[in-house]
């Protein structure tokens, strides 16, 4: 992909703090994010050496530490410890936070996938990585499919998914929170595997100039092309709208 990336204040300061929370090595981090390795690391140098917060409405090192001191308290157990094996939908869901360059900047995009059916039962778009995005996502889902209690849902340690914000409606919907290994990626594989092939199909061959240019083929390519018309082997080879609705 040829985009030239433009990082802002606001991209570096999520950057660090990945770091921060998830314990992850510069080089699993730089993959995940899209960057070059000597670029996160100087940053997570420059961020160390400076109390400061690096963008208007960030926060410093020393505070994003002592943040995920208090949100460590809130983590939750691994329930699936990557087995990946319920027997009907709306029994496990996974979920994760990617993000995709425009002209204007990064896209941040939070998807949850039943892996049963292997469908985006639920999605949301901003120019903000925050807790309001994965609700925005977990809402959709549960308005969509409105499981019974019981369901796992199953994330990474990001401080998106440990906010009390966030666990409040998990509560609500009587789901079980289920969290990742420390900067184990294999413990969320079906949401990762979602990642793949969104940018190896689309992503990576096409250009966004603008946020809403990106978002609209995000969209289309979600529920015109992955839910309804994308192929899986472990589906019988028909689409997981269509498998879905089949086990109705």
């Amino acid at each position: 992909m040829s985009v030239q990336q433009r990082y802002t204040p606001e991209f570096r300061s999520e950057a660090v703090k990945l770091v921060l929370e998830q314990k992850l090595s510069h080089l699993v981090a730089s993959k995940r994010v899209g960057i070059p390795e000597g670029t996160l690391a100087s940053w997570m140098a420059a961020a160390r050496s400076s109390s400061k917060p690096s963008a208007h409405g960030s926060r410093s090192t020393s505070e994003l530490l002592a943040e995920n001191s208090q949100l460590c308290k809130e983590l939750a157990e691994n329930l699936l410890d990557q087995t990946f094996s319920p027997s009907a939908p709306n029994e496990v869901w996974v979920t994760d936070i990617t993000y995709i360059p425009t002209g204007e900047g990064w896209l941040y995009l939070s998807g949850v996938n039943d892996v049963f059916t292997c469908e985006i039962v639920g999605y949301a778009m901003s120019k903000r990585m925050t807790q309001e995005l994965t609700g925005k996502a977990l809402f959709r889902a549960a308005q969509k499919k409105r499981p019974a209690a019981g369901l796992i849902h199953h994330s990474d340690r990001g401080s998106q998914y440990c906010a009390q914000d966030f666990r409040k409606p998990l509560k609500q919907f009587k789901m079980k929170a289920s969290m990742s290994r420390k900067g184990n990626c294999y413990d969320n594989a079906p949401m990762e595997s979602f990642w793949g092939s969104l940018k190896n199909e689309l992503v990576h061959h096409c250009r966004y100039e603008t946020r809403v240019e990106d978002k609209v083929s995000i969209l289309e390519y979600i529920e015109i092309f992955y839910n309804r018309q994308r192929r899986h082997s472990r589906l019988g080879y028909i689409a997981p709208a269509i498998f879905s609705i089949k086990l109705q």
